[in-house]
This record gives C-alpha cells, structure tokens and sequence, in this order.
C-alpha cells in the first residue's frame, strides 16, 4: 500500500484520526477534511509527515454542503496524482441533529434530512468523485463507515440508525456497478466505539457499561478497532471483498 493515497472525510478525532495515523503508519499518502479545526488538522497533517515520511494534507469540508465535494477532489487533484481509496466518515453532532437525535415521536424533518444528507447523501457525491479517478488509476477501494445501531436498539439513535441502514444498502449498489471498473466498495460497521461523538450522548455512561457487559471481550471497542478493519478492507488481502459489511463490535450485536 506504500505510495497511494487514501481520501477520507472527518480525520481530526475520533475513528477519523485513528483511520488515519494507521495508513500512514503503512506508507499511505492522506487527504483528509475537517470541519471547523484548522489548527488541529494542520497539527496532524504536519506530525504525520514527520513521523511517517507520507505526503498529507487537509482541506476544510461542510459534511451538509456534500456538494463540496466536487471542489475538494479538484484541489486534492492538484497535490495528489492519483486517489486509492476513499473513506466516508464525517459524522454530524449538535445543532444539526436537533430533531433527529432523540425519542422515536421527537423525530422531527430537519434534523433527520440532515443525518441523511451527512451520512448517505454525503457518501454518494464523496464516491461518485472517488471512483471516476479511481477508474482512470485502474481501481480502487471505497468504504463507509456504519453503525450497528440499525441492527441493535440503542436509545435515541433512530434517525442515525435508520441511516446506517439506508448507506449499507448504498454500498451494495455501489458495489454491484462499479465492480466492473476494479472498484471494491464495503462498510465497516462498529459497536459503541469510545469516541467523543459518543461521550455527547445524554447515556453515554449507560451505554457504556451495556456495552462491556455485552461483549465477550469484556471492553468497549477502540478508534482503532475500526481503523485495523478499513485497513484491512482496503488491502489485497481483501480483494474478493466486496459489497458487504464488516461488523466490529466485540460481539455485542449477537446478545
């Protein structure tokens, strides 16, 4: 994997970051977005070029403007010569959700077109990008990053979790259409992974213990969990992966 490049939206925190640092450790080239923190995002970009000796750069995204995206790729073009793979990652949190995060009969327009926008709508434009370079280079891999809260009840999460379902139902489109051209298209869909997206739920600490409870591993699953599994996904060794979903998460969905 040494020498390609990996695209990927929402890289300063949480899985993004750890999506990150685990393919530069490996000799990947990163483009990533951020949001609102360009200082954080121009610390990381400068820290995984000394460390890793890879070629990184950030550029700010609005993950509700997905339309952006067609701009951003011009510009990645310009400092990258070809893309490998995209990553579909950036989650909303706060006002945006206000109407979407919350009780099944809280769930109100607004907030709920914007989970779908963030997440499915986002992922779409983001890989219809990804894949007409990817095309040119003679492949590559795309993968979106789920939930398992459209497969497990988990308090308040219905309008994410309807979504998660909504873009692995995407992926599988995807992924019929563009085999033809040598593009792999996965998700990879965690349990309750210790971020700070999670700490804002209102039962953070609830689902917490739920969740080691559940789990035969007896812990809560890691930025890195999810990191390991994208890697892996994106690598040759999955390369009759395609499609599918790659459930990380300890084992809790099973009980």
């Amino acid at each position: 994997m040494k020498g390609k490049t990996l695209v990927i939206s929402g890289g300063t925190r949480g899985i993004g970051k750890a999506i990150v640092y685990e393919f530069a450790k490996n000799g990947v080239n990163i483009a990533f977005t951020y949001n609102s923190n360009e200082e954080k995002a121009k610390e990381i970009k400068e820290d995984l070029e000394k460390t890793y000796k890879i070629k990184a750069r950030c550029y700010p995204l609005n993950i509700l403007e997905p339309q952006e995206y067609k701009e951003l790729f011009k510009r990645i073009d310009e400092d990258f010569p070809t893309i490998d793979f995209f990553i579909s990652n950036a989650i909303i949190s706060g006002r945006a959700v206000v109407g979407g995060y919350g009780k099944f009969m809280k769930l109100r327009p607004k907030g709920l077109c914007n989970i779908y926008t963030a997440t499915v709508t986002a992922f779409v434009i983001g890989a219809q990008e990804a894949a007409k370079r990817m095309e040119k280079n003679g492949g590559g891999v795309i993968l979106s990053i789920s939930s398992t809260g459209n497969l497990v009840y988990i308090e308040n999460y219905a309008g994410h979790g309807t979504n998660k379902a909504a873009v692995e139902t995407m992926v599988k489109y995807a992924a019929q259409e563009l085999g033809e051209k040598n593009i792999r298209v996965n998700a990879v869909s965690g349990g309750p992974i210790e971020t700070d997206a999670l700490k804002a739920f209102t039962n953070y600490e609830e689902v917490k213990a739920e969740t080691i409870k559940r789990s035969p591993l007896n812990r809560m699953g890691q930025p890195e969990d999810i990191a390991g599994a994208c890697l892996f996904l994106c690598s040759d060794k999955a390369s009759w992966i395609t499609g599918q979903t790659l459930i990380v998460d300890g084992g809790t969905s099973f009980r």
